[in-house]
């Protein structure tokens, strides 16, 4: 399963929605992937913006993914990356607890 994490700059955040959003119907379209898009003080992150988190057991859908995005946001490695993506995982452990807490 690979993950990939983008930042996006307040200025681009109409731009990269429209990207995200485009042939929501299409098999390869992230609509049906799947992305979890968070601002960046939600995350307890420093800058301004919005951090995009995509998740996909299919490495051609990344990589294609990567070049969709080049123009409206910046592909993030190293400590940042890691800490949106612990971020991100500890927020959906913690949604799936509680429902697991409701129905258990």
């Amino acid at each position: 399963m690979g993950v990939i994490v983008f930042y996006i700059k307040p200025e681009s955040y109409k731009a990269a929605k429209k990207v995200l959003e485009e042939n929501p119907y299409e098999e390869n379209s992230f609509a049906r992937v799947g992305y979890k898009l968070r601002e960046g003080k939600s995350l307890g992150m420093a800058k301004e913006g919005y951090y995009l988190y995509i998740r996909s057991e299919n490495a051609a859908f990344l990589e294609k993914a990567k070049a969709r995005l080049a123009d409206v946001a910046e592909l993030l490695e190293g400590e940042e990356a890691e800490k949106v993506k612990s971020a991100v995982e500890e927020e959906e452990n913690a949604a799936a607890k509680g429902i697991g807490d409701i129905f258990g």
